[in-house]
């Protein structure tokens, strides 16, 4: 484990994002993570993505993804929330965050910006090798998964789902499992059912009730994907008469 607890430090009250109500709570109580992968859920705009971006700034990696460290912004700015996040950190979280950088074992996966990084840095030294121009997108999001993501470390990911096929998810499923088991630490904003089986996992939904712990059985993502691969026809009859 690197990061054990996320709390705030004196945050603005009317601004975004800290109107948003998981942000309200993360003020107000601080969040615990217990466990080596925690998975946060919840409905466009509810604030997953944001935190993640947050860990990112108080993690020293790029909050526009990237390897810990090394900055690839034209600005190096940091994000609002990350900005005013705190952490509690473990003695390898405090070495991830103050030792050489060569030796910082820390990524960002963050999909939306993926191949704008990997404009910048396939090739060199301690990334990848392979062109992702010449690879489909989820082809190229393993090969990054494959390079950056293989030994104990602080591992972020930003809805790594949205390029991958089941079978994918399936193998990135194995590889946090083994990486977890391994020492390492991954935070993930996610939409997938798939990826949130993963055993032993922290769920937390957000949402207008802030955040809470969840179980994959009583997600509503879970229940809705039962429901739609059941029987589609229940919720597509209520959006295409529209």
């Amino acid at each position: 484990m690197y990061l054990t607890r996320l709390f705030l430090d004196d945050p603005p009250q009317r601004e975004w994002p800290f109107t948003l109500p998981p942000v309200a709570q993360l003020a107000a109580d601080g969040l615990e993570l217990p466990r080596p992968v925690t998975f946060l859920v919840g409905e466009n705009g509810s604030g997953k993505s944001t935190l993640v971006e947050a860990v990112a700034d108080l993690c020293g990696i790029s909050s526009e993804g990237g390897k810990a460290g090394t900055r690839y912004s034209s600005t190096g700015a940091r994000t609002p929330l990350g900005q005013a996040l705190r952490g509690e950190f473990t003695s390898a979280g405090l070495k991830l965050l103050t030792g050489p950088r060569s030796r910082r074992a820390g990524f960002f996966l963050r999909a939306e910006t993926l191949f704008n990084l990997a404009q910048n840095v396939s090739g060199r030294y301690g990334f990848w090798d392979a062109d992702l121009t010449e690879q489909s997108h989820g082809e190229g999001l393993m090969t990054v998964l494959d390079a950056m993501v293989t030994r104990p470390g602080l591992y972020l990911m930003d809805e790594p789902e949205a390029a991958l096929s089941f079978t994918s998810c399936l193998n990135l499923i194995a590889q946090m499992d083994r990486l977890a088991r391994a020492g390492a630490q991954i935070i993930c904003a996610t939409h997938s059912p798939v990826l949130t089986a993963l055993p032993g996992a922290q769920i937390l939904e957000l949402g207008e009730h802030g955040i809470r712990p969840s179980s994959w059985e009583e997600l509503p993502l879970t229940d809705h994907f039962r429901r739609y691969l059941t029987k589609p026809d229940l919720y597509l009859r209520r959006i295409l008469n529209n």
